[in-house]
């Protein structure tokens, strides 16, 4: 017997992921059925990975499956929202079953630890390009948004950045380095879920740090009509990044999967108690001012010409 699309959902997809109480109806009919609390708000996000884009021709599959819903649950964590659902739509060349088996691993020991339930989705035939839009919920009134920093704000940043980028650019035979350390950082990105909900009353801007700091931190200022002064040597870096001296790296290489977030002053101490509960370092970079734009402050004075991070048509 020819195996199908629907033998490959019956035996990789239909039971990925552990049931919630509030999917009515899941995989198998033509939607999902949600139960959506009254008092919560949906926050939904979309993400694409496309092989020779997004990730390398020979991507371990079960840490392409973990990233292809980390990349979700990070948006979710942007907007402080605790995560609920997810859909799949699976482009494949053909059906590799041991291949498959290893994706659908990492997603959904991913999705487990969230409590995440896939509830649909599409499989079809093509080059290999994975989508997944995630569902979320967050109270009314306390979703972290691009659009309200404001002048004075503290700027800070999870993490340290450049990792990702610095793997990228081993793997393409432009830095002989060591990067073994770093290379979950790439492929097995780990969203900052509790950081975002931590922040919730606290910050008054948040954005996902996917396309790199200058051009994410970009995204708040514009949304919020100020600007930026950023001090580079509170920048927090890995060694291995610091090592390679390229401001780069840590401000526009992307796929950090850090949070950038904006704190006035008057809730800095709040924002000190809340980081006692959360499982990354909080580094603070710079302060959100009047004029347009971000200045660059070198250490030594003097400020640094920085490039746009990643976009997809430039």
């Amino acid at each position: 017997m020819t195996y199908s699309e629907f033998n490959l959902i019956d035996e990789f997809l239909t039971d990925l992921t552990v049931g919630r109480d509030d999917v009515v109806l899941g995989i198998g009919d033509d939607c999902a059925l949600l139960d959506v609390a009254k008092d919560r708000l949906l926050a939904v996000s979309m993400d694409t990975l496309v092989g020779g884009v997004h990730f390398f021709a020979d991507a371990d599959p079960e840490s392409l499956g973990h990233k292809a819903l980390a990349v979700g649950l990070s948006d979710l964590a942007a907007m402080g929202a605790a995560p609920a659902w997810a859909t799949l739509a699976l482009t494949l060349p053909d059906i590799d079953k041991p291949w498959l088996r290893c994706f659908t691993t990492g997603f959904g020991r991913l999705a487990a630890r969230y409590g995440v339930q896939l509830i649909g989705g599409d499989t079809t035939r093509g080059p290999l390009s994975i989508s997944v839009q995630v569902h979320g919920l967050v109270v009314p009134g306390s979703a972290l948004r691009r659009d309200g920093a404001g002048v004075g704000d503290g700027i800070y940043v999870s993490g340290t950045l450049g990792d990702a980028g610095l793997v990228v650019r081993a793997r393409r035979g432009d830095w002989l380095g060591d990067v073994a350390p770093l290379k979950d950082r790439l492929d097995r990105p780990e969203p900052r879920l509790t950081l975002g909900r931590a922040l919730r009353g606290i910050a008054s801007a948040a954005i996902d740090i996917s396309d790199g700091l200058s051009s994410d931190l970009g995204h708040i200022l514009r949304a919020s009509g100020v600007g930026a002064a950023i001090d580079l040597s509170a920048i927090p870096q890995s060694p291995e990044v610091a090592a390679v001296g390229d401001w780069t790296l840590p401000l526009a290489s992307g796929d950090d999967y850090e949070l950038c977030f904006s704190v006035p002053p008057v809730r800095a101490d709040a924002l000190m108690k809340c980081l006692d509960h959360v499982d990354v370092e909080v580094t603070r970079i710079g302060e959100i001012a009047v004029t347009p734009g971000i200045r660059w402050c070198l250490p030594g004075g003097g400020l640094l010409d920085v490039g746009k991070g990643w976009e997809h048509f430039s």
